[in-house]
């Protein structure tokens, strides 16, 4: 801890307490997590064990997103934080997980049937719900808790048939929790001020199969990203909108280029 000046507490959950620090030697501010040992004689507790683990396999394991777990800093990077409900994916790839691995309102329909098997697909739908936060300035599905939070699922998105789903009725929790027959609503209600690029890559987030998910490097190349940006929120309480708070004099980072046009029966 000598090696660090603590600038203040970010924030505080069951596990530990986050302060943000600046690094004596190289003024690089840090997020720094004080985890509480009840009984020191028992060694670190398997939450934190768990976060460490997490970190050392970083693209290797679900992580818990949500927004409060996403920093930016100065020059615009995003990191992500927290990895206390993270779990590994690292082979054996099969063996069982728990379904308990992200914050209720993000979590995934496959975890909400009680998948035990799943892959890096449960992030792409945090993903998703994380940037219909972001258009919308309010959660999409805020479930009390997990029968509530698929039937906001449901409601919006309607009810996932076998025929779209095949692994659908092999979840354990499926024969469990019956619902009525009912139509996806809109893209337009869930989202009414985004455009549609922004409905379209929303739309392949929320997907209810994980296997049709874009992952990562295929949504990043989604026209959204190369046409005029929709995700501008008015400002709160009809105030001005101030300038970003980026350093800018910060070295450019090279943008994505967009991908060349296909011409129709080319490979």
């Amino acid at each position: 801890m000598d090696q660090y000046i603590i600038l203040g507490r970010i924030g505080e959950g069951a596990h530990g307490v986050v302060f943000k620090a600046k690094d004596r030697e190289t003024g690089e501010l840090v997020a720094l997590k004080k985890v509480p040992l009840r009984r020191p004689e028992e060694g670190l507790p398997p939450q934190t064990l768990r976060e460490i683990k997490a970190l050392r396999h970083i693209q290797e394991h679900p992580h818990d997103l949500k927004p409060a777990n996403l920093l930016l800093d100065g020059r615009g990077r995003l990191k992500v934080a927290d990895l206390g409900l993270a779990r590994v994916l690292g082979p054996p790839r099969g063996r069982p997980y728990s379904h308990q691995v992200a914050t209720r309102w993000y979590r995934a329909p496959e975890l909400l049937y009680g998948a035990r098997e799943y892959d890096e697909g449960v992030d792409l739908w945090a993903i998703g719900c994380i940037f219909g936060e972001l258009l919308n300035l309010s959660p999409l599905f805020p479930g009390d808790n997990d029968i509530e939070q698929l039937c906001c699922v449901l409601r919006a998105l309607g009810t996932p048939s076998a025929s779209a789903w095949p692994e659908l009725p092999t979840l354990p929790d499926y024969p469990k929790i019956r619902f009525g027959r009912r139509a996806a609503a809109p893209l337009e209600q869930l989202v009414p001020e985004a455009g549609a690029a922004a409905r379209d890559l929303l739309g392949q987030f929320l997907r209810f199969n994980p296997r049709q998910r874009p992952r990562a490097p295929q949504a990043l190349l989604h026209p959204y990203f190369f046409g005029p940006m929709e995700l501008t929120p008015p400002p709160p309480h009809g105030g001005v909108r101030g300038p970003p708070d980026f350093d800018l004099d910060a070295p450019l980072v090279p943008a994505l280029t967009p991908p060349e046009p296909r011409t129709p029966g080319s490979p």
